[in-house]
């Protein structure tokens, strides 16, 4: 058995590398054709169901405002009732022809059943699966009061998204449906204090990577990898290392930091026209994707950047980060951040 192992160690890098070498640029122009293809024959949503968890605010709010533009008939779901009805209303005049909104709580697995339960006993089909609710945390591990706190961020993020799927995926492999899942660029970005978030993340991306092959043809999954997007997480809503959900815009400029907060109707857009072309993947703004290779082929590079924007040493608050400093001391937050996100109004029931 060693002896196998040894042979593979000497001879599968070697050939991997020039078989990519060979294949990688006829395989790159086939998939630009089919690009191609995709956005000359796109998927027409019209008259079809879709169902959007997380849909009170944020990106969740803006796909079914995008969804609702191209006509399709939503079913909107959250915990904040009287957010989701006011969603629904400007869905309804931006051109759903019917929406439908389901107070619930994705952590239960009974609330995920009912959604679909809901969606097929109104309107007896379902089409595009958008899983998005999610939950944000602040904390290093060590900080944290109680990690058992942080099962929440699991519970939302992850189960979720699998209770979801595990109810709607007879009725999407039946209509030959979609599945629209938020990840985020955070399950490769190792960003010090989202450690339970990025885990989340993480656990996202693979488990759907996994339902590819799974459902095969029948069901097309749209893995979507954000960066930094105009939205309550953005406006620095959070579980804090007290295991409470509070808003700190102090901590958010030191976890957003440097980085450019891209407008939430750009994300949406983006992220249902390339639905609708069945792309596999999405990024948002595109340049996020080369830091996937930064950190591919030069982890010690992220960390660095990391440890020198984003940490302070362990008698320093926090608030004190280099990247928090830049951001504030030289304005580039005018600039950096959206209106909305300096100066957030967060939904509230």
């Amino acid at each position: 058995m060693e002896l196998i192992h040894t042979f593979l160690n000497l001879v599968v890098p070697p050939f991997t590398f020039f078989t990519l070498l060979l294949f990688l640029p006829p395989f790159q122009i086939f998939k630009f054709f089919l690009s191609i293809l995709g956005s000359i024959f796109a998927e027409d949503v019209a008259g079809k169901v879709v169902i959007i968890t997380g849909a009170s605010s944020g990106i969740g709010e803006h796909l079914a405002y995008e969804y609702a533009k191209r006509g399709a008939c939503l079913v909107l779901a959250a915990r904040r009732e009287r957010s989701l009805q006011e969603v629904a209303e400007r869905a309804r005049d931006l051109g759903a022809p019917d929406v439908v909104v389901v107070r619930a709580d994705v952590s239960k697995v009974e609330d995920c059943r009912r959604i679909v339960d809901q969606t097929m006993n109104h309107f007896g089909r379902l089409d595009h699966l958008v899983n998005n609710a999610g939950l944000f945390s602040v904390s290093m591990l060590e900080e944290a009061e109680d990690v058992t706190d942080f099962r929440a961020i699991m519970d939302i993020n992850f189960w979720g998204y699998v209770f979801m799927t595990k109810f709607a995926a007879p009725y999407l492999r039946y209509s030959r449906g979609r599945i629209v899942v938020l990840s985020s660029s955070a399950s490769w970005l190792p960003g010090p204090r989202m450690s339970f978030y990025t885990a989340s993340k993480a656990a996202v991306s693979q488990f759907f990577e996994t339902l590819r092959i799974e459902f095969g043809p029948d069901i097309g999954i749209t893995l979507v990898t954000p960066g930094f997007i105009e939205s309550e997480l953005t406006q620095g809503k959070f579980i804090s290392k007290a295991g409470k959900l509070e808003v700190d815009q102090d901590m958010r400029d030191v976890n957003v930091n440097i980085n450019p907060i891209l407008r939430v109707e750009s994300c949406a857009k983006a992220i249902v026209n390339r639905a609708c072309r069945g792309e596999r993947y999405v990024t948002e703004p595109e340049w996020i994707k080369s830091t996937f290779f930064w950190k591919i082929f030069c982890p010690e590079v992220i960390e660095l950047m990391y440890r020198l924007l984003y940490l302070t040493s362990p008698s320093d608050s926090p608030k004190e980060a280099l990247g928090k400093k830049l951001v504030d001391y030289t304005g580039a937050k005018a600039v950096l951040y959206p209106h909305s996100v300096q100066t957030p109004e967060t939904k509230k029931d």
